[in-house]
């Protein structure tokens, strides 16, 4: 009998916690999405002027038009494209026409044009506020002698290029010839994978609750044999 109420106490304790982590994954996948839902939502709102005192949580993933000034100075953050190998974004200093100094993340280049010349000069584009949540203990110090980056950290790079903790992500790039690709905000890059978490924990739950009936068989089986 001990035995029995042994397996059955292991049984039912194993089979809580998977199901706890199985709805844990549920409730995960509802924040996730809400998320997603909010940066699509807003990055494909009507763009409007840069606002005179952007809020990093109000304003994160609002569209803006942009018009100035694309000023000399570049930060290369390491990066890598689908079917385009590793490479840089490229976070370059913008005078607004307003005199405000600030970020522009200008899209992606190959390793190949890191040291290539590109354009400085007026320009006007569209693109989304960001302040971007990339950085944790175990990311790496910037190499600032060979100009690499491993994330986007606002407020280091406005230190750097001596602009506004302000920065915009081009959604397009209006300057021909250029070897920038754009990297627009938007929430293909961001997985939400947590139903595939979910069913994993349901199925095993389910495979738990058979086993566990099973061993509760064959040991009330036993006590009768003996």
């Amino acid at each position: 009998m001990r035995r029995l109420i042994f397996l059955l106490v292991v049984g039912l304790a194993g089979l809580a916690v998977l199901l706890s982590l199985g709805a844990w994954q549920m409730q995960r996948m509802a924040w996730k999405q809400q998320i997603l839902d909010t940066i699509d939502s807003r990055a494909a709102a009507d763009p409007v002027a840069l606002p005179t005192n952007p809020d990093p949580i109000d304003d994160k993933y609002r569209p803006v038009r942009l018009v100035g000034k694309m000023a000399p100075g570049e930060l290369h953050v390491l990066v890598s494209l689908p079917m385009m190998g590793p490479g840089y974004r490229v976070i370059a200093p913008f005078v607004t026409e307003d005199g405000r100094r600030i970020l522009v993340d200008r899209g992606y280049i190959r390793t190949a044009a890191k040291a290539s010349t590109r354009y400085t000069g007026q320009v006007a584009f569209r693109g989304n506020l960001h302040w971007p949540d990339e950085t944790d203990s175990y990311t790496p110090p910037a190499d600032t002698a060979k100009n690499i980056w491993y994330a986007r950290d606002v407020d280091v790079m406005a230190a750097a290029l001596d602009t506004l903790p302000i920065m915009v992500v081009l959604s397009d790039h209006p300057i021909n010839g250029s070897s920038v690709i754009p990297m627009p905000v938007n929430t293909a890059s961001i997985p939400n994978n947590h139903l595939q978490y979910a069913i994993t924990w349901f199925s095993l739950a389910l495979i738990w609750a058979v086993m566990t009936a099973y061993f509760l068989w064959r040991s009330r089986q036993n006590r009768e044999l003996t």
